[in-house]
């Protein structure tokens, strides 16, 4: 039944290997263990190199002879999205998967090392520089896919701000937010377009996890994180569901390019994955083509398609 995608769904991933950011914890920790409980070689990038390999243990545990990288990797700074792709690219000929989870939320004015705002530089400058790096190692292999994590937030004063996208003039944790989740959207598209384009077998998707307990909340302000405490009995859900739009986009056979998973139920916020949409601004092509190049600007990365 389609409402019930679980973890056991998850085909064999033996042979596969898979590139999760920010797996040490939550959402890309989940993702990680299962991926690695069906097979799959994961390569865990991680800021912190102590906390991925805590986590490394932890899956091993769960997954006695799992095939586990710890990668060091900060999205903030595009001199180790650089040097963290050249180190995986010695490593690994190939990718089968990038999943682009790691991510920040509502923090307050702060910028990456290379200036721009944090959530907007991490969320999705970063896994756009890292995504672009390592393409030429996905196109090759029939059936591989970059999974991109968005969010319902991408629907909360959201829109890319391209006048002042780092926030110069005044910052809105939740416009910061709400334009990252968005780029997050189009990036996903538009890298679709262009794959079809080129009739490549790789695909491009994109998932939410809905309200599932991780550490992102940390950021919130204190009456969010009330409000969130509150109503947690009846739209929260663990991460290990959170997850699971992400594992569904990215090992689900039925999948195709371009499309959007988060949870069933309570207006997404929690339940098994299933295909959903995204708002008409993230469909917006003229505007996904003029983000694209903004982003090939600010990082100095072009892809190869």
């Amino acid at each position: 039944m389609d409402n019930a995608w679980t973890e056991h769904d998850i085909p064999r991933q033996h042979g596969r290997t898979a590139l999760v950011t920010g797996a040490n914890t939550g959402l890309g920790f989940e993702a990680a263990r299962m991926l690695a409980e069906h097979g799959a070689r994961v390569v865990l990038a991680v800021r912190d190199v102590e906390k991925g390999k805590q986590a490394a243990a932890r899956i091993a545990r769960a997954a006695p002879g799992a095939d586990l990288t710890v990668q060091q990797l900060d999205l903030g700074s595009l001199e180790s999205v650089r040097e963290a792709s050249a180190e995986i690219r010695t490593a690994h000929p190939t990718l089968d998967l990038i999943i682009n989870n790691a991510g920040v939320a509502y923090t307050d004015r702060q910028k990456t090392k290379d200036g721009f705002d944090l959530q907007f530089g991490v969320n999705h400058l970063g896994h756009f520089a890292l995504t672009g790096l390592l393409l030429d190692l996905l196109l090759p292999v029939p059936g591989s896919r970059v999974v991109t994590i968005s969010s319902y937030g991408h629907k909360i004063q959201a829109d890319i701000h391209f006048a002042d996208p780092q926030f110069e003039r005044s910052y809105s944790r939740a416009a910061s937010y709400g334009q990252s989740k968005l780029a997050n959207l189009m990036f996903t598209y538009e890298l679709q377009r262009r794959l079809t384009e080129q009739h490549s077998t790789t695909i491009a998707v994109a998932a939410h996890p809905g309200n599932a307990s991780t550490e992102l909340v940390r950021y919130l302000p204190a009456f969010a994180r009330m409000s969130i405490t509150v109503l947690k009995p009846l739209i929260n859900q663990s991460a290990a569901m959170g997850a699971l739009p992400t594992l569904r986009a990215a090992t689900d056979p039925a999948v195709r390019g371009g499309q959007y998973y988060g949870p069933s139920r309570l207006a997404e916020t929690r339940g098994y994955p299933k295909l959903v949409s995204s708002s008409a601004k993230s469909r917006d092509k003229a505007v996904q083509q003029r983000l694209w190049a903004l982003s090939e600007q600010l990082t100095g990365v072009t892809f190869p398609v």
